[in-house]
């Protein structure tokens, strides 16, 4: 731990910190020498004590899983008086700075119980922590670094001054989608799996159902179609439809083969969850590839929905967080094979969750969160919308499935000469 602290230290001062409250980033930097800046809003009218914790091992899977059973650690064993709030640092505009953690303010009568247990999270786990004290005169705020060394604090090699800083052009959670939210290559998400092998044993039992890097790119001599959508869109009414109408194969990603696995990889956190999915698009390319040298094929859903669905959850806040339309977030992996066309199927939300009721089906979290997290769902529906390589062509499903068939049927004698 002590290795990466000092790693961190040349570039300590470049960082900019966010707080969020009630869902609004707050943002302030470090400097050598106060200069009559303003107090950050994140510290105004606080009497209390102020620390951050930031999880930062250079291993990403030790750093992932301690960072998702993290809040529940300290909300087990702070004081009640202690006030926990998303945070993060980072490198603006640098690739993979971001270090992801907790602000707490702590507004108990003795800091004891709080400092103890931060010392000894610095002691065994990948955690940095600072302590924020405020200036008898002024209202100025300094910040600490803490060492693991010998169980007491150090202070970096100055004081550091706390002074408000601008919000970055790009929200700071879009430096490290690329290879941890969203994967584009088999090999980054295969690694990642391999270094769980010996932690979650269903790891294991994932890549022994990979194929090669060839059969997943693998171009078929048939048209491949993908339906893409929310939930209770009518991609299931559909895709049945069309494999009727065409003579076509019918397809599902995730596939059949990982079904038993979902639930175990849906309690892990973004990192091995989402290379997880990526690697079931592989499985499914594989299968697109073997039978699409026979029939056509329709395949429900496949690397929109894996991209949409992650970035929408890594990113924060409104639509316009996400990133801008162009973005090498929202290309297609080069080592996956590409669909002939992609149908994404849209609804009105009232209509799709009337739709939902009558279904009367279990939802995963995500699929919860889109029924009563109208932001949420308006972030998938535009990631969608901006993934290129290829695009999606949007099809209102509102008319009766019929229209709709026959809809999606012209689009693909169109694109496909079917």
């Amino acid at each position: 731990m002590a290795r990466r602290t000092m790693s961190l230290l040349p570039h300590w001062s470049s960082r900019v910190f966010s707080v969020e409250l009630n869902g609004t980033p707050f943002y302030f930097s470090t400097q050598e020498k106060h200069r009559g800046e303003e107090v950050p809003r994140v510290f105004r009218g606080n009497d209390g004590r102020c620390y951050s914790l930031l999880v930062c091992s250079s291993d990403t899977i030790r750093r992932a899983k301690f960072y998702a059973e993290l809040k529940d650690k300290l909300l087990t064993n702070l004081p009640p008086e202690c006030h926990l709030s998303p945070m993060c640092s980072f490198l603006p505009n640098i690739k993979d700075s971001l270090l992801k953690g907790y602000f707490l303010k702590d507004t108990s009568e003795s800091s004891s119980p709080t400092e103890r247990l931060l010392r000894d999270l610095t002691q065994r786990d990948p955690v940095l922590v600072c302590s924020y004290l405020r200036g008898e005169t002024g209202g100025v705020w300094t910040q600490h670094l803490w060492s693991d060394g010998d169980n007491h604090t150090m202070q970096m090699p100055k004081d550091y001054y706390v002074v408000p800083a601008e919000a970055p052009e790009h929200h700071p959670s879009t430096l490290n989608i690329i290879n941890s939210d969203v994967f584009y290559s088999f090999e980054e998400a295969y690694q990642v799996l391999e270094k769980c092998g010996d932690i979650i044993p269903e790891a294991r039992a994932v890549l022994e159902l990979l194929p090669s890097r060839e059969e997943a790119r693998r171009k078929p001599d048939f048209p491949v179609i993908v339906i893409e959508g929310l939930d209770a869109t009518g991609k299931t009414t559909l895709t049945e439809s069309l494999r009727d109408a065409l003579g076509a194969s019918l397809l599902r990603s995730p596939p059949h083969c990982l079904s038993p696995m979902r639930a175990r990889f849906d309690r892990e956190p973004p990192l091995i969850r989402r290379a997880f999915y990526a690697l079931g698009n592989y499985i499914t390319a594989e299968q697109i590839g073997q039978e699409g040298m026979k029939t056509p094929v329709i395949v429900d859903r496949f690397w929109h929905s894996t991209a949409a669905y992650a970035i929408a959850t890594a990113v924060s806040g409104p639509v316009c967080n996400l990133p801008a339309e162009g973005s090498e977030v929202y290309c297609w992996p080069s080592d996956l094979l590409q669909p002939s066309l992609v149908v994404c199927l849209t609804l009105d939300p009232e209509e799709r969750r009337r739709r939902l009721r009558d279904r009367g089906q279990g939802k995963t979290e995500e699929e919860q969160e889109l029924d009563h997290n109208q932001l949420f769902r308006l972030k998938v529906e535009k990631a969608y919308q901006r993934i290129s390589g290829p695009a999606c062509v949007t099809v209102d499903a509102s008319p009766p499935a019929d229209q709709v068939l026959q809809q999606v049927l012209l689009l693909i004698r169109g694109k496909c000469h079917l």
